[in-house]
């Protein structure tokens, strides 16, 4: 396939840059391993995420809920802040603001025994909402004392996870998630006045927009703040199990955007709420942590198409997750397992994580937009681009030529990330798969993750590349300045 974008002076395109506003992670006490934060800190230094969000923060992992009694003393209840100062300090030392999610239910405020994940959430109504209130504003008085009032003021805050799912909310009962969220909200609201406070969370499946709807009439009805509105995104269809690992078909980004613009015109039904952010807190391709295309070329193509749109359909946007410690169904025994993340156990980048660098470092006025490009003009002159080749079905490569308006000398800087150039998961495999890698292994695959570079000179403003299938580029058309050391005469040993 042929293609060619011709930039003129003056162009113009419509697009909404958001991809660094928010990161998903795991439950939140997996922050205190050393791997983890590793972790963090190298996608960190190439996507400069805004805020992190995760699961667990009031589970018994991280033990901030405390109960003591018989027969030693009186029943008493009293909060442990430890680990949540340890997961906090490290957040904001890495530059990231966090996103609560409260939730999920400490097991002694449980009201049944239902639990999910092998490190049992306990995902189930309080059996004493009045102590759910306690814990929740003794926590963020904590956290306000702390950090400032006025910052944690600003850090956006999400009541539950997938209320609509019967696994994350016992029975998906919607009448009691929206007790909870009246008798949370008001909770926040009393000690931090001005916090953002939002739901319902759900994820999509039938009925995900008539729980919106059901919702915001709930507070409406009710006169309780709701500042914004959260909803998950995920394309995986038809799943087929083998062994512990999901294999699904993938519905097309298309499909995607258009159930994320319905859940829009739910919210601007309402005149009362017309206009307030909808944030879609968790996305990706697959809902599963063993599935296989989290780690692949297609995974990251795929990142691109929604990249490059959702800023259309929501106010920002959290991949699900950053990294790849993360244990909802047990501890990953390989380096490559289907994991969520940009990034492998091992410190092993993933393709996906180029997608997401490229987008959170493209800034500029917009000046191109389709379904193989999003093209901006930089402060300095030159132009900068993210291009892919999404290939879900048939792979067929896209021979591309690209012209710009750019006078006299200029240089193109590739970084191409393709099933030849950066795919650490087919080096594994030719590897035999290796479970546990040798340091020999562990660096060279590393090494296999970075995007390949290239230069060439873009005479009369125009550059020609070929995309493979799935493959995903950053492109730079610089002006040249030549400031050569008088004498040094590169051509003499080398010709280009």
């Amino acid at each position: 396939m042929e293609k060619r974008i011709d930039i003129h002076p003056g162009d113009t395109a419509a697009f909404r840059n958001l991809t660094n506003y928010c990161v998903g992670t795991g439950r939140l006490d997996l922050a205190l391993h050393r791997e983890y934060q590793e972790q963090l800190a190298a996608v960190q230094e190439k996507c400069h995420f805004r805020y992190i969000r995760g699961h667990g923060l009031f589970s018994d992992q991280m033990g901030i809920y405390q109960e003591w009694g018989p027969p030693f003393a009186e029943k008493q209840q009293w909060y442990c802040f430890t680990y949540l100062d340890r997961v906090m300090d490290a957040y904001l030392e890495n530059g990231l603001e966090p996103f609560l999610e409260l939730g999920f239910m400490p097991e002694k405020l449980a009201s049944s025994e239902q639990t999910l994940f092998y490190w049992k959430a306990h995902t189930v109504p309080p059996k004493d909402m009045a102590e759910w209130q306690r814990l929740v504003k003794e926590t963020l008085k904590h956290l306000a004392q702390r950090y400032g009032w006025e910052r944690v003021e600003t850090w956006p805050c999400e009541i539950w996870n997938e209320p609509n799912l019967p696994g994350f909310w016992e029975k998906a009962d919607k009448p009691k998630y929206l007790e909870l969220y009246r008798a949370t909200v008001q909770a926040v609201k009393e000690i931090l006045p001005g916090m953002r406070v939002g739901g319902p969370a759900i994820c999509g499946g039938e009925g995900s927009q008539q729980w919106i709807a059901d919702f915001l009439a709930f507070c409406r009805d009710e006169s309780l703040p709701v500042d914004f509105v959260t909803r998950h995104a995920y394309m995986g269809q038809q799943p087929e199990h083998k062994g512990r690992y999901l294999y699904h078909t993938m519905s097309a980004p298309d499909v995607l955007i258009s159930e994320m613009q319905k859940s829009r015109e739910v919210i601007d039904a309402f005149p009362e709420y017309r206009g307030i952010p909808l944030y879609i807190t968790e996305f990706n391709t697959s809902y599963n942590p063993f599935c296989p295309i989290h780690d692949t070329n297609l995974n990251a193509a795929t990142c691109c198409a929604l990249l490059s749109r959702l800023g259309d359909v929501a106010d920002g946007y959290s991949y699900w997750t950053f990294g790849d410690v993360f244990e909802e169904q047990g501890i990953p025994t390989r380096p490559f397992h289907g994991g969520f993340g940009m990034m492998a156990n091992g410190l092993i980048p993933k393709p996906t994580l180029w997608a997401f660098s490229f987008f959170a470092n493209l800034q500029g006025e917009c000046v191109h937009r389709d379904e193989h490009a999003v093209i901006v003009k930089r402060g300095d002159g030159g132009y900068e681009a993210v291009l892919w080749n999404l290939c879900q079905n048939e792979k067929e490569a896209v021979d591309l030529t690209l012209s710009f308006p750019i006078a006299g000398d200029a240089a193109a800087l590739v970084e191409r990330v393709d099933e030849d150039a950066c795919n650490p998961l087919a080096c594994w495999h030719r590897m035999g798969e290796p479970a546990d890698l040798t340091q020999e292994q562990l660096s060279f695959l590393r090494a296999s993750g970075q995007p390949a570079c290239e230069t060439r000179t873009a005479e009369n403003g125009k550059v020609s590349l070929t995309l493979a299938p799935n493959a995903v580029a950053r492109l730079r058309v610089l002006p040249v300045e030549k400031t050569a050391d008088p004498g040094y005469d590169y051509s003499w040993y080398c010709q280009e």
